[in-house]
């Protein structure tokens, strides 16, 4: 009983609510104006993330750089008034909370672009089946009314001599496939068809695009970018320390020289990658001019100043020897900062330079040795008790000139030289192939479908039905048939300009027969 309950198909089934949800799903799914609503929804905020400023992609991964990058972002956008209303910070505090800000990172809009991957994957899937149908099932043979004059590109020749063979001749010249028939009536009937099967691109352009968001959904989910500062002769990690068969870099060397009006005519860095303890790459690489080893790719992206620094504790051990990456601003001028090794100690470092050599970005560096009187102002802090960090030393050194180790809390601090440090994005794409083959199947289908459209010819003959004498009836020998009306018909992709290539058929078979025919004026100019 309980068996025969559920397998019944009326209203009153278990099973029937989710037949009718399934269908209702696949409707929408396939509802063309679902799809142009979603095409609008994730078009308007594409845009909406091209005109707000976006956090980098590395950045969502690393809190540090996350609220650094959300500070420049609030002071970019909390001065904002509208009808003089101070709208700046609750606008950005309600961005962030939306997620607009991250807007081709946030989870939302990967659910939005799967939703189209699915509707479109469901489309493909509803109209593959009829298309596969519609040009591969043909039917030569047409009643009377289909080629009636009152349609588009038809035509009728009456009391004409046929040949069926020159006229499937002439198709053929034109690049049809012609395919003949007689019926029991007599009837001779032509049917052509060119491109035939180059209508199932479509396929291929679908395949793309479903393609397209899958190398953007599988880059999303297993991509990595970021940024590495890296100063002469050093090393750092691509990816956090303790991941399988991670990379090393190491900046075997960088330079950036000047034109002789002191601007910069290129930089480069000498750079190696190591694996397992080995060198597995090494390359100079521009901005244009990337290494790409193992699947990742690392590009030149900027540069800056980097202070070489020796620190001694207080038993004279040497701690750190190497180069502080100057990435940040203090009141104009370049900032570092190192954590000493051993310790709880983090120590600031700004560049002061003379006015006259001053300068904004990575340019104020190039000059600073060839200036009289840089100096490096540093600052020693530890944690406080409270959260916040505490003043522990300050003061300023000369290059070359050690501090002394009672002025800073026991440690002998010397600024050995000036030098730079190097800035690359590392980008790990696994997504990058499947989006190039999306980007071969969109061409393509899109070639093929515009280039190779599909066309089509029908032709009816019909023999006068009054006796004919025995040298009139139909040649043998050449295959001519006289006495009969002949119709013609020819359907065509939008592509193709049907009047032109029916008026030029009609035109060969007129020359042939000596008759003008009749054509119907319906798409026809």
């Amino acid at each position: 009983m309980t068996s025969l309950i559920l397998g019944r198909g009326d209203s009153g089934s278990i099973a029937d609510p989710f037949g009718r949800l399934g269908g209702a799903a696949w409707k929408t799914l396939t509802d063309v104006r679902f799809a142009v609503l979603q095409i609008i929804v994730i078009a308007f905020f594409g845009v909406l993330g091209t005109m707000i400023k976006q956090l980098d992609a590395f950045a969502v991964h690393d809190p540090a750089t996350y609220q650094t990058q959300m500070a420049q972002i609030a002071a970019r956008y909390d001065p904002l008034t509208i009808l003089g209303v101070h709208v700046g910070p609750a606008m950005v505090g309600a961005f962030q909370a939306l997620g607009l800000f991250e807007i081709f990172n946030a989870p939302w809009f990967a659910v939005l672009l799967m939703l189209l991957v699915v509707s479109i994957i469901v489309c493909t899937l509803d109209r593959t089946p009829r298309l596969w149908r519609s040009v591969h099932v043909v039917h030569a043979v047409q009643p009377p009314p289909f080629y009636d004059l009152s349609l588009g590109q038809r035509a009728s020749f009456e009391a004409v001599a046929f040949d069926p063979q020159a006229l499937a001749a002439d198709l053929r010249r034109r690049r049809f496939k012609v395919r003949r028939q007689t019926d029991q009536a007599g009837v001779t009937h032509l049917y052509a068809d060119r491109n035939q099967y180059f209508k199932l691109a479509t396929l291929i352009t679908h395949t793309g695009l479903i393609l397209f968001l899958l190398g953007g959904a599988v880059t999303g989910a297993f991509g990595f970018e970021t940024v590495i500062f890296v100063g002469d002769g050093q090393t750092a990690p691509v990816q956090p320390v303790g991941t399988p068969d991670n990379l090393l870099i190491k900046n075997m060397g960088f330079q950036a020289p000047r034109r002789a009006d002191g601007s910069f005519e290129d930089f480069r860095t000498d750079l190696a990658v190591y694996q397992g303890g080995k060198e597995i790459a090494r390359q100079v690489i521009r901005v244009n001019s990337p290494l790409s080893v193992a699947g990742f790719v690392f590009h030149q992206n900027t540069f800056g100043p980097a202070e070489d620094l020796t620190i001694r504790d207080s038993a004279g051990a040497l701690v750190w020897q190497g180069p502080v990456i100057m990435e940040g601003q203090a009141q104009g001028q370049p900032q570092g900062f190192l954590t000493i090794p051993g310790s709880n100690v983090g120590l600031f470092a700004v560049l002061e330079q003379p006015s006259s050599s001053a300068s904004s970005g990575a340019q104020s560096y190039q000059g600073s040795l060839a200036t009289p009187g840089p100096t490096l102002t540093i600052l020693g802090v530890t944690p406080g008790t409270d959260g916040t960090t505490q003043p522990l030393f300050a003061g300023q050194i000369g290059l070359g000139q050690p501090t002394d180790p009672a002025q800073t809390a026991g440690y002998a601090i010397t600024w050995t030289a000036a030098s730079a440090f190097s800035g690359m994005v590392v980008k790990h794409d696994p997504g990058q192939p499947i989006i190039w083959l999306a980007y071969v199947c969109l061409i393509l289908g899109l070639a093929l479908t515009f280039y190779f459209p599909r066309r089509r010819v029908w032709a009816r003959f019909e023999p006068d039905p009054a006796p004919r004498a025995e040298a009139e009836r139909p040649d043998s020998a050449s295959g001519l048939q006289a006495g009969g009306t002949l119709r013609l018909a020819m359907l065509a992709d939008r592509y193709v300009d049907a009047g032109r290539e029916f008026g030029s058929l009609l035109d060969s078979v007129a020359e042939r027969t000596g008759r003008f025919p009749e054509r119907s004026t319906a798409g026809h100019a």
